[in-house]
């Protein structure tokens, strides 16, 4: 058996959102063994004078426990 844990991440980009959730997921492998899974729970974007600035992705990362 084996039990995962549940870790939210928020991440932005100027690039868009893969960008972003490779940024994140990268983020979360230094500190987080055994990811297995992202959810994406929200994109969302910052505009500027009609342009968009910033793209921000949260998402919750599924990784497993150690025994």
């Amino acid at each position: 058996m084996s039990v995962a844990k549940v870790s939210e991440i928020s991440v932005t980009s100027s690039k868009g959102f893969q960008d972003a959730i490779e940024q994140g997921l990268a983020r979360a492998n230094k500190t987080l063994r055994n990811v297995r899974s992202a959810w994406i729970k929200e994109q969302q974007v910052r505009v500027k004078e009609g342009r968009i600035t910033e793209f921000q992705v949260n998402m919750m990362v599924t990784f497993v426990v150690d025994d």
